[in-house]
């Protein structure tokens, strides 16, 4: 039986990119492997459009988020009396990692990563480590993604209600413009945690950590977002 090939620029694109970006940039240990980590960090990472831009902002008291730091904005957080960095990123052995991590040493700055997904719903195992890491870590400390938007906005909103007992309302600002996060794209799932979260509340109270431990479902979650997404 024959079968037709469908070619897509769009994905072949991607699958090149995702080669590349994944060929170099693991290794910093040489001037040469520096080299060429510092450009796979600029070109594939787009560092060099948080060189002049930076969307820090305080989350709640000793806790701050933001873009990707590179090593001088750690360098003014050290200063500002901040103690912990905690990578929303995971320790993705590439260069935003590797320097990262360097960086830290240097300054004297603990390095916690964990990971969660911009475009994916995360497992309640994942959320509640990050509840677990924001009662352990060491204040002050400055939560980060790639671009500051979606991943910590998810962690920044999680905090202020676990945390601080803010209510759904006032915790969504935390995915807003105003940090260049953009619900009606795929990064919408994170709102959409707290869209269903709020619903399930309004019918019986329940904390939002109670709900993530005994009742959320992420995979339910992936499929009502989809549906949803598809009739708009």
């Amino acid at each position: 039986m024959d079968k037709t090939m469908t070619f897509s620029p769009a994905a072949t694109l991607k699958n090149i990119e995702r080669r590349l970006r994944t060929s170099f940039g693991d290794d910093i240990s040489t001037p040469r492997a520096r080299f060429q980590a510092k450009l796979h960090y600029h070109l594939f990472d787009h560092a060099f459009l948080r060189v002049p831009w930076s969307n820090f902002d305080k989350v709640s008291e000793g806790v701050y988020r933001s873009n990707q730091p590179d090593h001088k904005r750690l360098e003014r957080y050290r200063d500002m009396g901040i103690r912990t960095v905690l990578n929303l990123r995971g320790s993705n052995p590439y260069s935003p990692y590797l320097f990262e991590a360097e960086s830290c040493e240097k300054l004297g700055l603990e390095l916690v990563s964990t990971q969660l997904h911009a475009r994916q719903s995360a497992s309640p195992e994942e959320l509640l480590h990050l509840i677990g890491l924001f009662r352990s870590l060491d204040k002050p400390f400055v939560m980060h993604c790639k671009s500051g938007a979606d991943r910590a906005g998810l962690a920044s909103a999680l905090y202020q209600m676990v945390i601080d007992g803010k209510s759904v309302e006032e915790a969504r600002k935390q995915l807003s413009l105003r940090y260049i996060h953009l619900k009606w794209t795929r990064t919408g799932i994170c709102d959409h945690l707290f869209d269903v979260y709020e619903k399930r509340n309004a019918e019986s109270p329940i904390g939002i950590e109670e709900w993530i431990a005994t009742e959320y479902d992420h995979e339910a979650l992936t499929r009502s977002f989809l549906d949803r997404k598809a009739r708009t």
